[in-house]
């Protein structure tokens, strides 16, 4: 079973709710923020993108607090799949799930665009439906989406394989001009060391459909509920 949370403030969670049970077929259920355990079979946890709590202080840092995130957090500790995307990646790293921090676009403007991102690994549960080098078109929508960290923390990352997307151009080529908000180092995702934790802030779950951007998006959750299929037959 799939948990999709829900903070005060979520405009993605039905979003994610529909990629997932009516494109994919899974089991998912929206889960309340005030929750302070997880449904029993869940096997992955969804952090979906919107405004959680207004965005008030800096994105991310209010949802972190939610009686939710410490079911969260015991669930990712024990191994457990769980995706961020957007405000969920923010919420991710104030939480302390995954390094660094996201802070404002370098431009200062809200961005919403459709952007190409390279695979930089296809051998993790959240991209084993991609190639490596692999360009896909997946939707953005954030006014702090630039991702940081130290240069020691970066130097892990990097040493670490631990980022699987960065911004590119139509070519693959990773480039200043191809980095919509001025992540450091083009990243567009990263997974935590253990590997069962992934945040990015484009929206794959706007990429689903042919009629509607795509379906780029598919090869994200598609290989997420791969792996959780995968587990329960082992």
């Amino acid at each position: 079973m799939i948990a999709v949370i829900q903070f005060p403030g979520s405009n993605d969670d039905r979003d994610m709710l529909f990629a997932m049970k009516t494109i994919l077929g899974a089991e998912a259920s929206l889960i309340w923020h005030q929750e302070t355990v997880l449904p029993a079979k869940t096997e992955i946890v969804l952090l979906p993108g919107g405004f959680s709590y207004g965005d008030y202080l800096r994105c991310g840092a209010m949802a972190r607090f939610s009686p939710v995130m410490g079911a969260v957090q015991r669930f990712a500790d024990a191994g457990g799949f769980v995706l961020g995307t957007c405000n969920g990646f923010q919420v991710l790293c104030e939480s302390g799930l995954l390094p660094g921090i996201l802070l404002r676009n370098r431009k200062l403007h809200f961005l919403c665009q459709n952007t190409a991102v390279r695979v930089e690994r296809s051998d993790t549960i959240f991209t084993s439906r991609t190639k490596p080098g692999e360009v896909l078109w997946i939707p953005i929508k954030h006014g702090e989406g630039a991702y940081y960290a130290d240069t020691k923390q970066m130097q892990r990352l990097e040493d670490n394989g631990q980022i699987l997307l960065r911004y590119c151009d139509a070519e693959g080529s990773v480039t200043e001009d191809a980095n919509p908000n001025g992540s450091l180092h083009n990243i567009a995702g990263i997974v935590n060391e253990r590997g069962n934790v992934f945040g990015l802030m484009p929206h794959p779950e706007h990429a689903v459909e042919e009629g509607i951007g795509g379906t780029d998006g598919l090869k994200i959750l598609g290989s997420l509920l791969d792996a959780a299929l995968a587990r329960r037959k082992a």
